[in-house]
């Protein structure tokens, strides 16, 4: 098993650390799909409090841009896809509460995969970004539904479309995060698991469990929906310059095509 995912299960909390550091956590299609199982690991576990990190200055950068050179192939872009869908759904259903501590940056995929959990909590200096407006793409990994779901349909299309980086504290006045964390990260994210563990967590749990029964058919759906999306807009003008300005570190010449 890849080592690019960290777990280590003590009592009834989990830990897992997103470990690509020299690459700020960037999700390759190996991390995807060790992520995957090692969440799967997790909800066979005793625990019932899920903390999901990232190791060294970021939290995860977003999709790794050498996975996205290669997804031009369709059949390897619907493969990936598949395993975003399958992962985010998972998360999301998952028995267990959960929480995301965001350590550093988190932007495109690495902010629709926070967001995807129960509790989303910011180090002070964190910075997040819905930014896949920069390469002329929609977000995936359900960030649609995750954003309408903290911030309306409205404010999440604004945020969505300026793809503007976040402070820490910005995202905690629109509601992006939870809380935000002024001083040591680590033990701020610690006396959130201690006060889970103080609840009746079982109870939490089946309320959780509710909405996520009545909710996943829809996650489902924007998840079918971007997967199309990002295919169609992959094939666009806009796309394929947003890409070739990223590599060569200039700002890009949208056409609207």
């Amino acid at each position: 098993m890849s080592n690019t995912v960290l777990l280590s299960i003590e009592g009834k909390t989990a830990t897992l650390t997103l470990n690509r550091p020299k690459s700020m956590n960037a999700m390759d299609v190996e991390l995807l799909k060790t992520l995957l199982s090692k969440i799967k690991e997790v909800k066979e576990s005793n625990a019932n409090v899920l903390v999901i990190t990232g190791e060294g200055k970021a939290f995860s950068a977003g999709g790794d841009i050498k996975t996205m050179l290669q997804e031009s192939d369709p059949d390897a872009f619907r493969g990936i896809m598949a395993t975003i869908k399958e992962l985010m759904s998972t998360l999301y259903t998952l028995p267990l509460i959960t929480i995301s501590a965001v350590n550093g940056a988190a932007a495109g995929l690495g902010l629709s995969f926070a967001l995807a959990s129960d509790y989303v909590i910011a180090d002070e200096n964190a910075k997040l970004a819905m930014n896949f407006i920069g390469i002329g793409l929609m977000p995936d990994g359900g960030g649609h539904f995750f954003m309408q779901n903290r911030l309306g349909e409205v404010k999440a299309k604004h945020v969505i479309w300026e793809g503007k980086k976040l402070t820490a504290s910005e995202a905690l006045e629109l509601g992006l995060v939870d809380g935000v964390a002024h001083g040591d990260f680590k033990e701020f994210v610690q006396q959130k698991v201690n006060a889970l563990h103080r609840a009746p967590v079982k109870a939490m749990i089946e309320t959780k469990l509710l909405y996520a029964k009545q909710n996943q058919p829809k996650l489902l759906e924007v998840l079918d929906s971007e997967t199309n999306g990002q295919q169609a807009l992959r094939n666009t003008k806009d796309h394929q310059e947003g890409v070739q300005a990223f590599l060569e570190k200039r700002n890009p010449n949208f056409i609207g095509e």
